[in-house]
C-alpha cells in the first residue's frame, strides 16, 4: 500500500475508535443528543416508577427491541453479502473492476473488502448487546413494584434508567457502524475517497449530535424537563 492509503486508513480509525470519546468531550462543552437523550430516558424510567399501569412503556420498549432486532438482520446480512464476496474466490472479487474500483493487488482488495467486514460485525455485536439490555429492561417494567415509597421508586427508576441508557447507546453505535462502514467501502475507489469518505460520516455524525433540528429539539425539551 502506498503512503497515503496508510494516512486514510489511519484518519479512519482516528475517526471510527476516537468518535465516542471526542462526542464525550464535546458533550461537557455544550451538550449532546446522546446526553439530551440520556436525560430523557432516565426522566422516562422515572415516570414509569410511578405509573400504575406500564402498558405504554412496555409498548415502547417493545417497538426499540423490534427496531434493533431488525438492523441486526439486516447487518447480518451485509456480513454475509461481503464475506461471499471476500471469500468467493478470484472472479467475484474481479467483479469490483467492472464498477470503477481502483486497480490494486488481490491481497489489498481483500484486507478493504475485511474493513467492511470489520465495522458491520461491531455493528452486529452492538446490536446483539442492545437487545439483551433492552430484554433486561423490560425485565425490569415488568417487575415494578405498584406499591413502594417515594424514595424506593426513585431508587428503582434510577437503576432501570442505568440498564436503559446503555442499552440504547448499543443501539447507536449499531447504527454508527453502518456510517463507518459506508466510509470504508469508499476505500475501493482509493485512498482518498477513504478519507473523503470518513471525514465525511463523522462530521455528518457530529452534525446531528449537536445541530441537527433533532438535537435541538431534543435539547429543549430537556430544558422543559429539568423545569
Amino acid at each position: 500500500m502506498s503512503w497515503i492509503d496508510w494516512a486514510a486508513l489511519a484518519l479512519f480509525f482516528i475517526c471510527w475508535l476516537g468518535y465516542g470519546p471526542i462526542l464525550s468531550f464535546i458533550g461537557k462543552k455544550g451538550g449532546s443528543l446522546n446526553d439530551d437523550m440520556a436525560h430523557v430516558r432516565a426522566v422516562w424510567m422515572r415516570s414509569m416508577a410511578h405509573r400504575e399501569i406500564r402498558l405504554v412503556d412496555s409498548q415502547l420498549m417493545g417497538h426499540s427491541i423490534n427496531s434493533a432486532s431488525f438492523f441486526a438482520s439486516t447487518n447480518l446480512l451485509l456480513i454475509a453479502a461481503v464475506g461471499g464476496i471476500l471469500f468467493g474466490g478470484e472472479s467475484a472479487l474481479q467483479g469490483f473492476a467492472a464498477v470503477g474500483a481502483e486497480t490494486v493487488p488481490m491481497k489489498i482488495l481483500e484486507a478493504k473488502l475485511a474493513l467492511v467486514i470489520v465495522c458491520l460485525t461491531r455493528g452486529f455485536l452492538d446490536f446483539i448487546w442492545a437487545l439483551r439490555q433492552m430484554n433486561y429492561t423490560l425485565a425490569l417494567i415488568g417487575s415494578a413494584p405498584e406499591v413502594h415509597s417515594s424514595t424506593d421508586r426513585r431508587a428503582f427508576s434510577a437503576a432501570a434508567g442505568q440498564l436503559l441508557n446503555p442499552a440504547l447507546s448499543a443501539f447507536s453505535q449499531g447504527v454508527r457502524g453502518y456510517y463507518f462502514a459506508l466510509a470504508a467501502a469508499a476505500w475501493l475507489f482509493g485512498p482518498l475517497w477513504l478519507a473523503l469518505g470518513v471525514a465525511s460520516a463523522f462530521g455528518l455524525l457530529i452534525y446531528r449530535q449537536e445541530a441537527s433540528p433533532a438535537a435541538r429539539a431534543i435539547r429543549n425539551a430537556r430544558r422543559l424537563l429539568e423545569q
